[in-house]
């Protein structure tokens, strides 16, 4: 099945050689501006940050970008990508088995809200379990004839997971369309429930959604494992969030209480008078869950931002104030 090429250089607006902290700056701003918290046209935004995410997702691990790169120049934004049956596909690339010696195969295709377009299942999407990499629009796998009861391989796939999600849990839907040896089609919708507290690389399993077994083997399972969808305020480090927090001159020179967003609401966060850039302010409780009843802490890492215009009285005053203080950076 074809699904259309996705230039993930230019979705997030950064050149082929672009480096790992130019694509985290060029993400972290187009994040910023299409947030659905913060968008003014929340349905188009949502699906554009879910692309910004995707393309995030594929440069900001070399591993993927390899694979993505793999594909070569030759690929336009918008033309058709309709991956090879078979054979050598470069790095990272499962090949399918022609079912030689009596083999047969499974495959897998997802749908719904994994997160995650067509495009990037066919190369990333369900792969055997334990496997780093994805095969095209999903994982065939050959099964050896066998007169004894085989229980069927387990499969894995990503699931993109928001930190909103990860606060309350949610209930998702998926749709799972496995095609069978003798070419029949089962497709089924799936509820997966999301934990609360849920991390990065974590698994949820999905019994018996795996392949089938042979002679009258279990199925094996399906496992989701999970991706924290990247966020253009927050970065998660286990159940402890991190944010940058921009500051005026006077505000860090007096103290000042000013507010803050967290994922549990907006608090007034005190700044000490003298606070200096790089200072990390640390509030209690407002990360991530780590258990039912308790939560990581939200780490505040503050910058000075000075005013790049002045009016003529900005100006004037900024001179008094030079000519009155007696701080010295310097000595």
């Amino acid at each position: 099945m074809a699904v259309k090429f996705r230039d993930y250089y230019e979705v997030l607006g950064v050149e082929r050689d672009a480096s790992q902290d130019e694509i985290r700056k060029s993400f972290r701003k187009l994040a910023r501006k299409y947030h659905p918290d913060v968008a003014e046209d929340k349905e188009t935004a949502e699906d554009k940050f879910k692309e910004l995410n995707e393309a995030y997702e594929v440069l900001s691990d070399p591993q993927k970008r390899e694979t993505y790169d793999a594909l070569g120049p030759g690929w336009e934004h918008g033309s058709d990508f309709a991956p090879p049956p078979g054979g050598d596909q470069g790095p990272g690339f499962n090949t399918a088995f022609n079912g030689a010696g009596g083999g047969v195969q499974y495959e897998y295709h997802f749908g719904g809200s994994t997160g995650f377009s067509d495009f990037f299942e066919s190369l990333f999407g369900a792969r055997t379990a334990g496997d780093p990499f994805g095969a095209f629009r999903g994982f065939h796998r050959e099964q050896k004839r066998s007169d004894f009861p085989s229980r069927g391989s387990d499969i894995e796939t990503d699931l993109l997971v928001t930190l909103e999600e990860v606060m309350s849990g949610a209930e998702r839907q998926l749709r799972l369309r496995k095609q069978m040896p003798n070419g029949e089609v089962k497709e089924m919708k799936i509820k997966v429930h999301v934990p609360k507290g849920i991390g990065e690389g974590q698994l949820i399993r999905c019994a018996g959604l795996g392949e089938e077994g042979i002679n009258g083997g279990d199925p094996g399972d399906l496992f989701l494992r999970v991706r924290l969808e990247r966020h253009p305020i927050f970065e998660v480090k286990g159940a402890d969030l991190h944010m940058e927090l921009e500051l005026a001159p006077w505000e860090a020179a007096l103290g000042s209480s000013v507010p803050v967003k967290t994922l549990h609401g907006a608090v007034n966060l005190k700044i000490p008078q003298g606070t200096q850039p790089g200072t990390q302010l640390r509030v209690r409780g407002k990360g991530l869950p780590e258990h039912a009843d308790r939560f990581g802490d939200l780490y505040i890492n503050v910058r000075v931002r000075v005013p790049e215009t002045l009016s003529d009285k900005e100006r004037g005053l900024w001179e008094e104030l030079a000519q009155v203080s007696a701080f010295r950076p310097r000595d």
